[in-house]
């Protein structure tokens, strides 16, 4: 068979927030076939074959069939290669440990072009993926020789260059398995969870109640052991030394064996236990001195390294370190046996993702300097039957969580607090962590600020420790919450007749209702009456703004079809959602949007993420809008000038509906049968100058308030004191 010519990626779009495909993000691929649309997979000759052997995994992918080995069969019966291309991607991903469970395929109005989604948590990964797998296609279609495992490597680089590491990831997840939202503030770890007022932050291990002072004092082990032995905490004796012959005085006055160590490192770099020779340890004063700003010498106390990790006051997972060994055979070589029988193991690895670190001989000075002690080095080939230390610090792996003595566990909250850590790395040595450390001679050494958590994430043996959970819990108390953490009052309007109105007033309300209100709307960007930007701020990089704004106790954010199209909403969920109209089909052929019926789909989103505690407000006069109201999770309240229309009569009828129409001139509230007059139309006027509103715009914002459970003698008095005419921009930044 002739090759065949590559399929086109004819535009690539990152859609940030919920958008018509899913709650998540996604990155969109626009395709073209070109002649491939006449070969579906099952007409390509030894393509499924190829694409199976390469990636055996496929047959876990379900697709419509609902069942394991569903996509095999659609590729057997015959399916087209842009669903096959979204099926290699997502397959890559999970490959690469960015597990995606999500994609779709749909054909557009323009034969051979498809539209293609698949969940994409960082762009910059989905994309090198979306590479990967469009060259694997196009290799398996003409029977070219492809290298699975390096594209997998690429994909995996950019996953660790890029997205978060192991501790954040594990503490954002545990916040959005709560419903929380979270904001990435930077390309590393820097993360916000909630929005606006409600926010808190964090880095790796670290978050906004991290004290500066205390993690000042874990980084000076000096210091942190004086502190320590003031509180009675058991701590090694030790003191700091600045040159190699102090190193050995030191040691003298101590007592052997002692520990060399940087005085401000940590994760075991520089450390060099049990040390017994004068060499020994003015060689290993030439490995600490480089990690930190002193070297320390401390008493040697034996025992297993532990690693504690307290937070908020509370032990949450213990491991223990091991020590690390070869076994000579009389015939290979240190190197040689060290890259056999521990750098094989699959629990190491040069990615964060592993608990346990490659041993590289060549570069490790302490695993150099271990060797020396043992009169051996890297060419050296042991006897048979000779165990040689590798490592004796470093190797936290094994989780010992349940065997902490009540009166360890004590000592390790006592000793973060005495630091002052809300969350800290509580280094010990022990014999046995389930018996008391004074009956056996144990010892704090160290106390971290910014722990790592993969130790107890992924233990190399024993069960994996919620972490992410506790700290989640610490930063957002579930006796203080109700059900709303990191949330603020957030109301979304989509449309195109009279929102940046309908948005505006609703703000002005929420601002008389004493929050400190942020606007995102085609008018401007405001911090309650203040503009801060006078242009069409009704996207989502004016709305992120406000979001990550620690001031914004409310937001209300103004959205189009054209936004949600392009970008997604701003926000995962809102307390009320706004659809005040279909309009605007005309003007979205670039999306491929070309019949009305088409808009159901895209406005529908934001009735989509409308929370359970809040409600749809849905213009019930356009039977479109109407028809979304199945679709909110939380209340709906319809609003209309017709009271009458048969579908607000059958909403009150039905588990006493709400809904805001005209009734003899007057602004009506009504809850299944009940009624309760607002004011008279005449008079719910803007203004000193009593502008006269657009009436759907009027009730639209009224619905909305009265949605956020705003009082109605507040928003008639509200809507009377409302100024339409924008306010100058402050010239100040937000």
């Amino acid at each position: 068979m002739a090759k065949l010519n590559h399929i086109q990626l004819l535009r690539i779009n990152y859609l940030r927030g919920p958008n018509i495909w899913t709650y998540r993000p996604v990155l969109e691929v626009w395709l073209d076939l070109g002649e491939l649309e006449e070969y579906p997979s099952h007409t390509l000759p030894g393509f499924n074959e190829r694409l199976t052997a390469w990636l055996p995994a496929l047959v876990e992918h379900h697709c419509g069939v609902g069942e394991r080995g569903g996509f095999l069969q659609r590729l057997q019966e015959g399916t087209w290669c842009g669903h096959v291309l979204e099926h290699i991607v997502i397959e890559l991903l999970n490959l690469a440990g960015m597990p995606t469970g999500f994609g779709q395929t749909r054909s557009t109005s323009q034969r051979g072009v498809y539209r293609m989604v698949f969940r994409a948590r960082d762009e910059s990964v989905a994309r090198v993926a979306l590479a990967q797998g469009h060259a694997l296609i196009m290799a398996a279609i003409n029977d070219e020789p492809f290298d699975v495992q390096a594209a997998v490597a690429r994909v995996r680089t950019e996953v660790d260059d890029q997205y978060l590491g192991p501790s954040t990831a594990c503490i954002v997840t545990a916040a959005t398995d709560r419903g929380i939202p979270h904001i990435r503030l930077n390309d590393g770890n820097l993360v916000q969870l909630g929005y606006g007022a409600r926010q808190r932050r964090i880095w790796t291990a670290e978050t906004e109640y991290t004290s500066a002072i205390a993690e000042g004092i874990a980084s000076d082990k000096d210091l942190t052991k004086s502190l320590l032995k003031s509180c009675g905490v058991p701590i090694p004796e030790g003191q700091v030394v600045h040159s190699p012959e102090e190193a050995w005085e030191a040691a003298q006055d101590i007592g052997l064996p002692v520990v060399v160590k940087p005085s401000d490192g940590n994760h075991g770099r520089g450390v060099t236990l049990d040390l017994r020779k004068r060499d020994d340890i003015e060689a290993a004063y030439h490995v600490a001195y480089p990690e930190g700003s002193d070297v320390m010498v401390e008493r040697f106390i034996p025992g297993d390294e532990h690693r504690l990790l307290v937070v908020d006051g509370k032990v949450v997972a213990a491991a223990r370190g091991e020590l690390v060994t070869i076994t000579g055979n009389g015939r290979a070589t240190v190197r040689e046996l060290i890259d056999t029988q521990l750098n094989s193991d699959p629990r190491r690895g040069y990615e964060e993702e592993y608990p346990l670190e490659i041993i590289d001989l060549a570069t490790d000075t302490k695993v150099q300097l271990e060797l020396k002690r043992q009169e051996l080095d890297a060419d050296s080939v042991p006897a048979a039957g000779r165990q040689v230390v590798v490592q004796r610090n470093g190797n936290v792996a094994v989780d010992c969580t349940d065997d902490v003595h009540p009166e360890v566990a004590y000592i390790a909250q006592l000793a973060a607090r005495v630091v002052g850590l809300d969350i800290a790395g509580i280094d010990m040595v022990a014999r046995d962590i389930s018996k008391p450390l004074h009956t056996q001679g144990g010892a704090i050494v160290e106390v971290n600020a910014g722990p790592g958590l993969l130790m107890h994430l992924k233990p190399a043996v024993g069960a994996p420790r919620p972490v992410g959970q506790a700290i989640a819990e610490h930063l957002f108390p579930s006796e203080d919450g109700d059900g709303q953490a990191g949330r603020i009052p957030l109301v979304g309007v989509a449309g195109t007749r009279g929102t940046s109105t309908v948005a505006r007033v609703v703000a002005w309300l929420l601002h008389l209702s004493g929050h400190h209100t942020g606007l995102a709307c085609s008018e401007g960007l405001f911090l309650d009456r203040r503009c801060v930007e006078a242009s069409d701020c009704a996207h989502w990089e004016a709305a992120h703004r406000l979001l990550m704004n620690k001031m914004v106790q409310a937001a209300v954010i103004e959205s189009s079809a054209r936004t949600i199209l392009r970008d997604g909403l701003a926000y995962d969920r809102c307390q009320v959602g706004v659809v005040t109209d279909m309009d605007g089909v005309e003007s979205l052929a670039e999306f491929d949007v070309h019949e009305q019926d088409q808009m159901t789909k895209v406005m529908r989103t934001q009735v989509d993420v409308v929370l359970a505690e809040g409600a749809a407000v849905l213009h019930a006069a356009i039977p479109q809008v109407a028809d979304l109201a199945p679709l909110s999770d939380g209340d709906v309240v319809l609003y209309a000038q017709d009271g009458t229309l048969p579908v607000i009569a059958d909403h009150r009828a039905k588990d006493n509906g709400r809904a805001v129409f005209v009734k003899n001139g007057r602004v009506v509230l009504a809850t299944g049968s009940a009624e309760h007059v607002l004011g008279s139309l005449a008079d719910l006027t803007f203004g000193r100058n009593a502008m006269v509103p657009d009436t759907d715009a009027l009730l639209a914002a009224i619905g909305a308030c009265w949605a956020l459970d705003i009082a109605p003698d507040l928003i008639g008095a509200g809507i009377k004191t409302f100024e339409p005419d924008l306010p100058a921009p402050a010239g100040l930044p937000l």
